[in-house]
């Protein structure tokens, strides 16, 4: 016997008005507001007369609950309006059609106000006992890319360095954990580097003043090696591992090393091994710093291909292999990385997993890695 619905015709809800959508979602909204994260957007965030300024706590966590749940759009936030999850999630949420009303009374300038919330929302948290007071603290640096589909959003109509149109905003991230400490909002043709200087000192200050005592080191990729980044390092008593472009000069001085110059390391790639070189680099306003290289003996030639150079400050002791001026290299274990979700290119792993990345081909160089960093 054949039904007389069509799948056209059907339609999915809930019957059950205690239902929850997302109950997992408690333990954010229970943070929340033991944190007092509401009170502080409405306290911080101010649109002036514009449509969508009432409330602006309740609808920034209806968002951020919706992003946790999953949701990529606004109409996602609708699935949160079912069944009892409001009141589960101890507050009221708001409709999609409300929450566009409110997120198009921001302008590019009201980023700020964002950037006091989180900075003492780290503050209160930290001060919970989720910081790390004195211990050592490493931050990675990066920019990622927000691809947006539209013409008329302020700053993000425009082509990044990936060819799509969106924001390329910048991201500081704890080693580890993932935890965003700070983030900058930029228009998609910024570069990598725009404010980059700025926003590290801003991020530096936002741990101290949330209670970070302890040693500081930052990770950045080369898109982040610039004379302004290592000055801020430097200014603040930051340690910093920054990963170097490989230029002709440098090529010709690691060639010329000679093989007792290197150490060799566990490493999926056979024959990898690091050295130690003196560099001063940013022209006539340089300053030494400690030139850290992992390289890769090609298969079957005898000459050592770099793969990353890492410099750090004399007074470092930070990286795989980084010995102090007085002792012999030391070895240690190379650490894997993560995905780092703060990349849109990603980055790749220091070790290679089993059915991971082939092995190289003789005669040809080897595949780069970025290099990672660890306080000694």
């Amino acid at each position: 016997m054949r039904s007389s619905h069509s799948l056209e015709r059907l339609s999915v809800g809930f019957s059950d008005s205690h239902a929850v959508a997302d109950a997992g979602l408690l333990l954010p909204a229970t943070l929340a507001a033991k944190l007092g994260l509401k009170e502080l957007i409405d306290e911080q965030v101010h649109l002036g007369a514009a449509p969508g300024a009432a409330s602006p706590g309740l609808k920034a966590l209806t968002l951020i609950y919706s992003s946790l749940a999953g949701g990529d759009c606004i109409d996602d936030a609708a699935r949160l309006r079912a069944g009892a999850t409001a009141a589960v999630l101890g507050g009221e949420l708001r409709a999609p059609s409300t929450l566009g009303t409110f997120l198009r009374s921001f302008s590019f300038g009201h980023a700020r106000q964002l950037d006091a919330v989180s900075r003492r929302l780290l503050a209160r948290a930290w001060g919970s006992g989720a910081g790390p007071a004195g211990a050592p603290f490493t931050i990675d640096l990066d920019s990622t890319i927000c691809e947006t589909y539209g013409l008329a959003k302020q700053g993000g109509s425009k082509f990044t360095y990936a060819h799509v149109r969106g924001y390329h905003p910048l991201l500081a991230v704890a080693a580890g954990s993932g935890e965003v400490l700070h983030a900058r909002l930029r228009g998609g043709p910024a570069s990598t580097t725009r404010g980059a200087a700025h926003f590290l000192a801003e991020t530096i200050a936002r741990l101290r003043g949330a209670g970070a005592s302890g040693e500081i080191t930052l990770r950045a990729d080369s898109g982040f090696y610039n004379a302004k980044v290592v000055r801020a390092c430097r200014k603040r008593g930051v340690r910093f591992s920054i990963t170097m472009r490989l230029q002709k000069g440098l090529q010709a001085r690691l060639a010329a090393l000679p093989e007792e110059a290197w150490t060799p390391i566990p490493y999926f790639m056979a024959g990898a091994a690091v050295a130690e070189v003196a560099s001063a680099p940013f022209g006539k306003q340089g300053f030494p710093v400690r030139l850290i290289v992992r390289g890769c003996r090609r298969a079957p030639a005898a000459s050592w291909r770099s793969l990353r150079a890492s410099p750090t400050t004399p007074s470092s002791a930070t990286a795989r292999a980084r010995p102090s001026p007085s002792k012999p290299i030391t070895v240690a274990t190379p650490r894997s990385r993560t995905r780092s979700a703060t990349s849109s290119m990603g980055w790749g792993s220091t070790t290679c997993p089993q059915g991971g990345s082939p092995p190289t081909p003789p005669g040809w160089p080897c595949r780069s890695w970025p290099t990672t960093s660890a306080s000694g």
